[in-house]
């Protein structure tokens, strides 16, 4: 099947979102998290590509790119670094919260020492005095969350972070935190076969803050006879219709799809070019997993 691909530059034909309503990024972003080993952990086996993948993004026009610690971990960080700083007319977001034992191994920790930790190494990799989005990898249940959200208020108070940001979390949780600190952005996993977090996504839309969807292509298990049906009559893959479906969904939502791929890379980023039809629409929106 034929695939819409880039011609030019077209990550802004996405719109922009302005984090905190004063850092202004283009809703078509970029993860990380696949620029590293099998199960997340050490290196690509190719670093050279990845590091192509990350400048032929911002050739598109991505200047969003979501990170973690627990990436490698530290290898995504350091893949960054090498590839795009000093970060001319980028925000690089990244978090802090997990311990990895070992390969597909993740284990929250938010006490406050190792969350410091975290974000002291974070800054040593990415070669940066501020993070501009900070966020919580998840709210650990073994420490009490009013301790977690302190110590980071505590980070940004010390000028080491500029935007606070959230993951895996409920509204009760979102709202719990902003009674300690400003929250801009919330990143759970939603996608449009995987729709657990839709409340979650009305409210950030209603508060003025970010929606990050991870797994926003389900991890590439995407296949479903609405999706095929809609991505022939674009000309597309299903993947670029169910980016397509999240920027269409909400103008909350900041999607970034990751890839060790430039082609991949090429395809997801096309998908801002796609204009879903109220027919493609409501047979998306009816698509439940």
């Amino acid at each position: 099947m034929a695939t819409t691909r880039p011609t030019a530059i077209p990550a802004a034909a996405a719109g922009t979102i302005a984090l905190g309503g004063d850092l202004t990024v283009n809703r078509m972003g970029f993860g990380a998290m696949r620029l590293t080993g099998k199960g997340i952990w050490g290196p690509p086996r190719h670093p050279e590509q990845a590091v192509r993948v990350l400048q032929r993004a911002v050739d598109l026009g991505v200047n969003f790119f979501d990170t973690a610690a627990a990436y490698g971990p530290h290898v995504a960080e350091e893949i960054i670094a090498e590839a795009l700083y000093p970060y001319p007319g980028l925000i690089i977001a990244t978090k802090g919260g997990f311990e990895r034992p070992g390969p597909d191994r993740w284990v929250e920790n938010g006490r406050p020492e190792f969350l410091r930790e975290q974000l002291e190494g974070s800054l040593r990799r990415l070669r940066v005095e501020r993070i501009d989005l900070w966020q919580l990898h998840r709210v650990d249940p073994k420490v009490p969350a009013q301790e977690q959200f302190e110590a980071v208020r505590e980070f940004q108070r010390e000028g080491l972070i500029r935007h606070v940001g959230l993951s895996e979390v409920s509204v009760d949780q979102i709202e719990q935190a902003r009674k300690v600190l400003t929250i801009v952005s919330v990143q759970n996993r939603y996608n449009v076969t995987d729709r657990k977090w839709e409340k979650v996504v009305e409210y950030c839309e209603r508060e003025g803050l970010a929606f990050i969807p991870w797994f926003p292509l389900s991890a590439g298990a995407l296949d479903h006879p609405t999706l095929n049906a809609v991505a022939a009559r674009h000309g597309a893959t299903v993947f670029q219709i169910a980016l397509a479906w999240l920027l269409k969904h909400s103008p909350s939502i900041l999607v970034i799809p990751g890839t060790s791929s430039v082609e991949h890379l090429e395809e997801n980023v096309a998908a801002t070019e796609i204009r879903l039809t109220r027919r493609d629409l409501k047979e998306l929106d009816s698509l439940r997993s």
